[in-house]
């Protein structure tokens, strides 16, 4: 998915939603900015549930169709744990756990990591980023993947990657394991899925 001038628009939607701007450069940047008349709080709720979802599709970097989907499925459910739900939909993405496995520094990488047929999903190669991973699945590179550049730092980002709770890492055999569901509750979050799930519904 093109995506266009990161800087400009985490800037423009006020989050450090890529990873390349999750930096105190970006920060400072942000902090030192004037807040002018266009800034959120002068911006009608339409328009700030708006950014809300923008924040939330940039940040896992899917293209509209794909988000819009996995909205509609969840609006269509009925469940009263919506943002919960699309919560566990973005997370669960085959691309997003190995991005969350810290098996690659991005999620656009992961994707193409996935893409490129480097991932295994229970001890088959997985070339669909979306597929969806379940609890108790493994997800490991391939063995002809292992030696190659695209995971020569693996080893050395796992010294300081932050393991979510609802994964666990097997340095040795490189692959990890979906140990439960994830849970929106108490995550460090960079948007509003409840604001998102009101601003589909109008």
């Amino acid at each position: 998915m093109k995506i266009g001038p990161k800087f400009k628009i985490a800037k423009r939607l006020g989050a450090p939603i890529f990873e390349k701007t999750q930096t105190q450069k970006f920060r400072v940047k942000m902090e030192s900015a004037p807040k002018g008349k266009k800034g959120n709080k002068n911006k009608s709720s339409y328009g700030l549930q708006l950014i809300e979802k923008q924040k939330a599709r940039f940040t896992y970097g899917i293209t509209a169709g794909q988000f819009g989907k996995y909205i509609k499925q969840v609006i269509d459910s009925k469940t009263v744990h919506a943002p919960e739900d699309l919560y566990k939909k973005l997370e669960t993405r085959l691309d997003n756990v190995v991005y969350r496995l810290g098996l690659s520094s991005t999620r656009r990488f992961a994707r193409q990591l996935v893409s490129h047929g480097h991932i295994l999903l229970n001890g088959i190669k997985t070339t669909i980023p979306s597929a969806v991973v379940k609890e108790g699945d493994v997800v490991s590179v391939r063995e002809g993947s292992k030696k190659t550049k695209a995971f020569a730092d693996v080893a050395e980002r796992q010294k300081s990657h932050n393991m979510q709770d609802w994964l666990s890492y097997d340095t040795d055999k490189m692959s990890g394991k979906v140990l439960k569901m994830p849970t929106l509750q108490g995550q460090d979050v960079l948007f509003d899925l409840g604001q998102v799930i009101e601003f589909s519904k109008r």
